[in-house]
C-alpha cells in the first residue's frame, strides 16, 4: 500500500466513523501517548524492566504491532490535517539520505561490530 492510499483510507474512515478529526494538538498528545506505549513494550521486552505478567499479553510481536499501528494512524491523521503528502516527502527524504548519508555509518565501529 502506498502512503497516498493510506492517507486516503484514513481520511475516508475519519469522515465515515469519527465524523471529523480531533484537533491537531489532541492528535499530537495522542501521538506522544502512543509512542510512550511502544516504549513501554520495548523497554520491558528488550530493556531492563520486568514485565507485569498479570497485566500484559504474552505475544510481544502482536503488542508491538498494535502500538506501531496506532502511531502510524495518528501520524497519518496529522499529515492529513496539515496537508502533507507523505509519499512525496518520503521520496525526497530517501533521496536526501541516500546521497548525504551514503557512507556515514560504514566506518562506525559501534555498528559494524554488531553485524
Amino acid at each position: 500500500m502506498t502512503f497516498k492510499k493510506l492517507q486516503t483510507e484514513v481520511d475516508k474512515w475519519i469522515q465515515d466513523i469519527w465524523v471529523t478529526y480531533f484537533h491537531k494538538m489532541t492528535n499530537m498528545a495522542q501521538l506522544t501517548e502512543e509512542v510512550g506505549e511502544l516504549a513501554r513494550v520495548m523497554v520491558r521486552e528488550y530493556g531492563e524492566q520486568s514485565r507485569k505478567k498479570w497485566k500484559e499479553p504474552d505475544n510481544v510481536k502482536e503488542e508491538l504491532w498494535w502500538e506501531i499501528a496506532d502511531i502510524l494512524f495518528v501520524l497519518t491523521c496529522i499529515a492529513n490535517q496539515t496537508w502533507i503528502d507523505v509519499q512525496e516527502h518520503r521520496d525526497a527524504w530517501m533521496n536526501k539520505r541516500s546521497t548525504r548519508d551514503k557512507d556515514r555509518h560504514k566506518d562506525n565501529e559501534k555498528l559494524t561490530s554488531k553485524i
